[in-house]
């Protein structure tokens, strides 16, 4: 495959994931240490897939991946909006906002952790895999 059809930042990504492998090897979690800390971030979490996630997800061709998480994400929702209504209605409990929040960056923040090595995954390793997790934990 053509390395010159990627921008920088992803021949960069491919080198580092290509040289230490998956986050979750121990190979990868020791070049990580050693990296500067702006590299850190960069090769941690993708700022694009942080703030518009589900949409970035279909750019990249990552449809699998992104319908899982959509998935879950709805499916924790759910429950979680049960819960707090039964909180809120039974209990007498105000859930202020600030929780509904919370857990929309949580899911802001997987999916822009997610986003480079699921990248690679496809590009390099032409994975199929719905597991958005893959390799990551």
């Amino acid at each position: 495959m053509d390395k010159n059809q990627y921008s920088e930042k992803w021949q960069m990504r491919f080198a580092f994931f290509e040289q230490n492998g998956a986050p979750k090897t121990p190979e990868h979690k020791a070049a990580m240490k050693v990296e500067p800390y702006m590299r850190r971030i960069l090769l941690n979490m993708n700022f694009i897939a942080f703030f518009f996630g589900f949409i970035y997800f279909f750019v990249l061709g990552l449809w699998r991946k992104n319908l899982t998480l959509f998935g879950v994400g709805v499916g924790v929702g759910v429950v979680v909006i049960i819960i707090l209504e039964i909180m809120e209605s039974v209990l007498s409990i105000y859930i202020p906002p600030a929780v509904d929040m919370g857990i929309k960056f949580a899911f802001s923040a997987i999916w822009g952790t997610t986003a480079n090595y699921a990248y690679y995954l496809k590009e390099k390793v032409n994975s199929q895999s719905w597991n958005p997790f893959e390799g990551l934990f």
